[in-house]
Order: C-alpha cells, then sequence, then structure tokens
C-alpha cells in the first residue's frame, strides 16, 4: 500500500545578541503542494521528494517557513507553522498517515519559545492519532538540539560536513530511514546527550579538528554497530542565547538504548577532553595586514580576508566596513568585497555606467560595526541580483536550492577596488555571486569574505592564502564578549570546568 506522509518545514538560524526581532513577514512560506515543487532545487526537501518518488509516497504538504539567519523570531512565525501543520494534520491523521517528515534546522529562538523544535515535535505527538507515528527529519549541524526534539522523535539525521555540501544527502538518509520503518514497522529509540562545551562558528569546520574527529569517531560508531542506524555530531551555535546552545550528541538504534547511550557519552568525554581545539579566536587584522601586503605585491592572489564577525551566514548584517577601509588605507588594487547595503543600491538606481557617485557605503546594520564609508565610486553595473549555484553542494544550496537571489544589486569600483552591493543579504558560499555580477574571483589579489567556514568548498580551491581575522561585528568568535542569560552554566569557554 502506498506510503502516506506529512511533511513540514521549519528553518531558522537565530542569533540573539542581534538588535529587533524577525518578524512572520521576512520568511518565504510555501504552503501544500508548493512543497512538492522543490523536488528538483537541489535543497534538503529536494532530496526528501527523490525518496518519496523511489519509494512511492503519498506526500501531503503542510507548510516551510525559512529566512537567513536573523535576530529572535517573533512568536507568530511558529504559530503560524502549527496553525498549518494542525490543520493538516488532523485532516489527513484519521485517513492514515504512515509517517512525518521534518525538515529543520535546529537553531531557531522565539521571543517566548527559546526551543521552538521541541516545542513544535512535543505538539506533534499530543495530536490526536499522532503519539506512534514515526516521526524523521534532517537538521543542520549547528543546531542546538534539546533532549525533547531527539527523543520525541525516531530519527532527526543532521548534515555531517561544514560547509554544508552533503545537507541534501542529509536529507535523503533522514527519509530512507523512515521509509526502512513503514516498511519494516520498527521503531528505533532515539538518545541524545549533553557535554559543558560551546564553540565558536570559526572551530566547527568539519575538515579541522575537533569536528574532524567526533565525524570520524561517530562514522566507526555505526559501522561497528549495526543496530545503530545514526550518530548525529551536533556542533551547536553559539551565537543563540538558550539552554540547549553547545555541543551534542544524538544517536537512533535498532538495538540495545543503553549501548547507544554510551556511545554518545564517550563523545562527549572525548570533547570535554579536547575543548580547546575548537575554541577558535580570530588574530586582529591589524597583525597580518603587513603579511598579506607584502603577498599581494608579489602576486601571489588571490588572498582571502575572512571576516567572522560580520559573517552572513551567522546573521550578520553583511555591511561591516573594516576590509573596506583597510583596503582603502593601504591601497590594495585588484580587490574585492561585497557589502550588502539597499540603500546605496537605491542611490545609484538612476545612475548610468561610468557615472561617478558620492556614497556612504555599508556600515549600518549593527551597532557595533565601524559605521559608513563616504566614498566616491564609478558604477559598473546593477542586475536584479539572481544568479545559480556553480556548484550544486554549496553550502547555499542547504539554505536556499540552486537559485539565489541577492535583490538589486550594482557593482562599483573605487580606484583598483570593486566593491558588489546587495539588497538582499547573501552568503559567500559559491563563486556564483561574483561571477555573475562581472567579477572574476580567480583574477583577484585579495577577496574580503564575510564568513566563518561555510566559504571554504567554493574559495579553497582558488586561493593561494587565506586569513582569518578579527574586526568589529556582532559575530566575534570571542564568545565570553556576549551577555548569555539563558545558557546552562558552568560552560566552556565562559566558565573553566574541572
Amino acid at each position: 500500500m502506498t506510503k502516506r506522509v506529512l511533511l513540514g518545514g521549519l528553518v531558522h538560524e537565530t542569533h540573539t545578541f542581534l538588535e529587533g526581532t524577525t518578524p512572520l513577514e521576512d520568511f518565504s512560506i510555501r504552503r501544500g503542494e508548493e512543497l512538492l515543487a522543490t523536488r528538483d532545487d537541489g535543497s534538503p526537501m529536494s532530496g526528501v521528494m527523490a525518496v518519496s518518488d523511489e519509494a512511492g509516497w503519498e506526500v501531503i504538504g503542510t507548510i516551510d517557513l525559512r529566512t537567513a539567519p536573523t535576530a529572535t523570531v517573533e512568536d507568530a512565525v511558529v504559530e503560524c507553522f502549527w496553525d498549518n501543520f494542525r490543520a493538516a494534520a488532523e485532516r489527513e491523521i484519521p485517513k492514515g498517515i504512515d509517517g512525518i517528515y521534518l525538515v529543520l534546522h535546529g537553531a531557531m529562538v522565539c521571543q517566548t519559545i527559546l526551543d521552538p523544535e521541541g516545542e513544535v515535535v512535543e505538539r506533534i505527538r499530543a495530536l490526536p492519532g499522532a503519539a506512534e507515528i514515526p516521526i524523521c527529519g534532517v537538521l543542520d549541524l549547528h543546531g542546538n538540539i534539546s533532549r525533547k526534539s531527539i527523543e520525541l522523535t525516531q530519527g532527526l539525521v543532521a548534515y555531517r560536513n561544514n560547509p554544508h555540501t552533503d545537507a541534501r544527502q542529509a536529507a535523503i538518509n533522514g527519509a530512507r530511514l523512515l521509509d526502512r520503518m513503514m516498511t519494516t514497522g520498527q521503531r528505533p529509540v532515539s538518545v541524545w546527550e549533553q557535554p559543558l562545551v560551546m564553540w565558536p562558528p570559526t572551530g566547527v569546520g568539519t575538515a579541522d579538528d575537533p569536528m574532524r574527529t567526533l565525524e570520524a569517531k561517530a562514522r566507526q560508531i555505526e559501522r561497528e554497530n549495526p543496530d545503530i542506524a545514526v550518530v548525529n555530531v551536533m556542533a551547536g551555535y553559539s551565537f543563540a542565547d538558550t539552554p540547549m546552545t553547545g555541543v551534542s550528541f544524538a544517536a537512533t538504534t535498532f538495538g540495545d538504548v543503553e549501548t547507544a547511550r554510551n556511545k554518545i557519552r564517550e563523545l562527549c568525554e572525548w570533547t570535554i577532553t579536547h575543548r580547546q581545539a575548537g575554541n577558535v579566536v580570530d588574530t586582529p587584522l591589524s597583525e597580518v595586514i603587513g603579511e598579506i601586503l607584502d603577498k599581494a605585491s608579489r602576486g601571489e592572489g588571490p588572498i582571502i580576508i575572512v571576516e567572522p564577525s560580520d559573517n552572513i551566514g551567522g546573521g550578520a548584517p553583511g555591511d561591516g566596513t573594516s576590509i573596506l577601509r583597510a583596503f582603502l588605507e593601504h591601497g590594495i588594487d585588484n580587490s574585492a568585497v561585497v557589502i550588502n547595503d539597499p540603500a546605496a543600491v537605491a542611490a545609484l538606481s538612476a545612475s548610468s555606467p561610468a557615472e561617478r557617485v558620492q556614497l556612504p557605503i555599508g556600515g549600518k546594520g549593527s551597532r557595533l560595526a565601524e559605521g559608513p564609508v563616504p566614498i566616491e565610486v564609478e558604477l559598473l553595473s546593477t542586475s536584479d541580483g539572481q544568479f545559480q549555484l556553480e556548484d550544486p553542494h554549496s553550502h547555499l544550496a542547504s539554505m536556499n536550492g540552486l537559485q539565489i537571489d541577492m535583490g538589486p544589486s550594482a557593482t562599483v569600483r573605487h580606484g583598483g577596488i570593486f566593491i558588489l552591493l546587495t539588497s538582499r543579504k547573501t552568503a559567500p558560499f559559491d563563486l556564483g555571486q561574483l561571477r555573475s555580477q562581472g567579477i572574476v574571483p580567480e583574477g583577484l589579489s585579495v577577496i574580503g569574505v564575510k564568513a566563518a567556514v561555510g566559504h571554504r568548498q567554493a574559495y579553497d580551491r582558488i586561493i593561494k592564502s587565506s586569513y582569518t581575522v578579527s574586526t568589529p561585528g556582532p559575530c566575534s568568535s570571542d564568545l565570553k564578549t556576549f551577555p548569555f542569560r539563558h545558557i546552562r552554566r558552568p560552560i566552556f569557554p565562559l566558565d573553566e570546568l574541572d
């Protein structure tokens, strides 16, 4: 018989230390059949649709809400998700539902709900007829996952790579796990453990330790214990102030529960022992600019200057001006930086190519940044800001699919400095961002990159060297600078552990 599956999505990475809130109007919303139209867009949800096609599911779309990382989410977002999901569930469960699949991020925070994912799962379980329906899904590796989220579900599968080159595959793995449950009737148990450790985004790339070793250990557990279907290594998202914030581990087992729990406790112990490896604090730009200038003068480019404090993928505005100021101060020719500045784009809308305009660029989105830079620029081109990913496995695909929209955009030049101005902040995770606007990244000397780790899939292939630097901004790697209120204490690196 055809397996009937309810599908829903709730995706947001919440930076609770940013000013303001994120309202429902800022979310992209798809309802009902619109969710099924994602099957070819390269996103995690497209992975679910691929499995549904091969396994012959009947998928009932409920609602999908998502937007880029921003400030604390207004409660209306969760209630919108719940109203739509509940209406579909109450209509369809009496007809027979075999499984539920959720596409989640895992680090969402609302005004009065610190654990929206756990809240949603708990509400689903309380629906009439839903207590025994298996719930599976996909999670971002950066989720701050609660015990409730894991132990009330049967198979949430996290990405294994950061940059997130495997987001679609993780969704496929979760969907195949759900299909196994629906086919066999088996119901595994999921367990969760959490060490007293959190790491900044700069410390959780999976090409480096500690995440490289933790992921290898997780895969070894799966190989050596066939009953354990999934071991999740959750790096956490340290800019969300919640009791769940930080590293966590989960396992789904069809076998002995205590065996699975003991295995992830071993991962917790390793994490505590090696906690310092993930506490990556960046070098001030002033300390490395001389070395960068020396390499640039010898033609050893492209060189990238990575600025985690303005990490768009972490929720920052993407309009910090520190790197632009360095380019200007030191006269770094054949350089480029992307700055999200809708006001500057709008001011250029009446200008013609080759026209020179005086503009205050950037520095408008965070009180921590250095403020706008007033300079004269030459307009090179304008566009609608849309481009298709060059790399279908880009970190961006996990967020937006293959088609990216930067909003109305303008490319300007000041001397030898190219500046791409966007109206919608867009993480620098694909070289098509620059190339689509007439900037050839391989031919540049120095490039400013507003990211932490997610850029590496794109840029590591073309660069000669990379410098990750400390600049003013809301996504600093020094976690001791943030005023945490809700996080459990003690926790490393805020506190020393015995």
